[in-house]
């Protein structure tokens, strides 16, 4: 230990090729994000929630948004799911600005609602970069991966036990 020398974070990277030179240590280049478009001009992305998975496309339009050929008020009939579907584009300040094609399978209603708010969210950045911030901030870039637990042998649930009998 006494043989070796104290380096200093300048040294570490001369070490790696990044030297500090005169105008300090070289950026570290941030990842850009391009539009991406289909030939339709729209916007695709995917979205999951528990077993739901849901196909969005996303154009410029009146604000419409239809699930499985029906109107979003009609197939997610309960408030709480309009709300959650609605979030990400009240969150991007993009209300009534972009017509919304969903098709969404698989899971309940609860998870189709996450996998619809999941994939409006991707595929509002997929359309506009700059609002990846505001909607990684919110959270709704990021995949909810809680599903639910598998049952286990010798027991009545995921982790109920059988009902104890003493006699």
């Amino acid at each position: 230990m006494a043989d070796e020398e104290a380096k200093t974070l300048e040294d570490l990277g001369e070490l790696t090729g990044q030297g500090s030179g005169e105008d300090g240590p070289a950026p570290v280049a941030a990842p850009v994000y391009e539009q991406r478009l289909d030939e339709h001009g729209r916007a695709y992305a995917t979205g999951k929630r528990k077993d739901a998975v849901a196909r969005v496309w996303l154009k410029p339009g009146a604000g419409r948004i239809e699930i499985n050929g029906k109107e979003h008020a009609e197939y997610f009939a309960r408030p709480v799911l309009q709300m959650i579907l609605k979030q990400p584009i009240a969150a991007a300040d993009r209300v009534d600005q972009y017509d919304i094609k969903v098709t969404v399978r698989g899971g309940g209603l609860s998870g189709q609602a996450g996998a619809v708010r999941h994939g409006i969210s991707k595929a509002l950045t997929h359309y506009e970069p700059e609002l990846r911030g505001v909607l990684k901030k919110g959270g709704f870039l990021t995949r909810d991966a809680r599903v639910v637990e598998r049952k286990k042998y010798g027991k009545a649930k995921a982790r109920r036990s059988f009902q104890f009998s003493k006699r």
